[in-house]
């Protein structure tokens, strides 16, 4: 897995334009195949085809963007496929998950972008400013390959590609579970909103506390009432107890940065993104 921190501004392109660039080309030099790019149109857009942990898996995300200067929002969608046929559109690729907004910018957008062969993290920090963040790809199952063989899961910052600009205050980041921001496939080929630990119990996650100056990090489970299906890759809950977004940390010798839920500041707002 490989972290890129960093920002992308309007010096040659609208940000939103640029972060898509950025994404093509980490997900390029990280191993993943660009299936297509395309920037002829107004809404540009992104297929990929990501090789799995064991390089010989085929995991298919796409990402484009949307906007409209009137209105003044400059925003990316996200969704995981099943496949990819050329000749479709983007909606229309095999299996396609529900399109999930993620309000970005058209000027400075500072990011955090995480990838490994089964999935892509990526946190951004843009206006006044608020933290977006979305993921795509594949979640570790507990369950076999003959069990599960396509435990996807896509999230973003809004249960569609809303006409919603950053600064708007209901959005909220998808890690959080039990609503339609999140989507995890199951096998009967729905798309479908997990709950998500430890948020499942409100009161659980706005009430862990570092012990002493240890901070420690709960996995993000997903489950409903009758099955815990797996867990995400590299994104972790981590108490707000004591803690600011963008704050670094090593645990186990692995890197993490602190992000929050949009401008949310409760204890129960934040989580950790692996970065190594």
């Amino acid at each position: 897995m490989t972290a890129y921190t960093g920002f992308v501004d309007n010096s040659t392109m609208l940000a939103h334009y640029k972060m898509l660039e950025t994404i093509r080309d980490v997900c390029l030099a990280e191993g993943w195949t660009i299936l297509r790019y395309d920037t002829a149109i107004t809404n540009r857009e992104l297929l990929m085809m990501a090789p799995g942990l064991s390089g010989t898996e085929q995991i298919f995300c796409g990402v484009y963007c949307y906007q409209d200067s009137n209105a003044d929002y400059y925003n990316l969608a996200v969704a995981t496929m099943k496949g990819y046929v050329a000749a479709n559109s983007f909606l229309t690729q095999p299996g396609i998950s529900p399109v999930l907004g993620v309000p970005a910018h058209n000027q400075r957008i500072d990011y955090w972008l995480s990838v490994n062969g089964q999935r892509l993290n990526v946190a951004m920090k843009v206006g006044t400013p608020v933290y977006e963040s979305f993921g795509i790809g594949k979640f570790f199952p507990y369950a076999s390959p003959g069990q599960y063989p396509q435990p996807l899961f896509a999230a973003g910052m809004l249960t569609s590609a809303s006409a919603t600009r950053y600064s708007e205050t209901t959005h909220t980041m998808p890690w959080k579970g039990n609503r339609n921001n999140l989507r995890m496939h199951f096998n009967d080929g729905t798309w479908k909103a997990p709950l998500a630990t430890p948020w499942g119990q409100t009161t659980m996650a706005n009430a862990c506390r570092p012990a002493e100056a240890t901070y420690a990090l709960y996995p993000v489970m997903l489950y409903d009432s009758g099955n815990i299906y797996g867990a995400l890759d590299g994104i972790f809950h981590i108490t707000g107890f004591d803690n600011v977004v963008e704050n670094t940390l090593v645990i186990d010798g692995k890197n993490y940065v602190v992000i929050q839920d949009v401008g949310r500041t409760s204890f129960g707002d934040y989580i950790a993104l692996e970065l190594s």
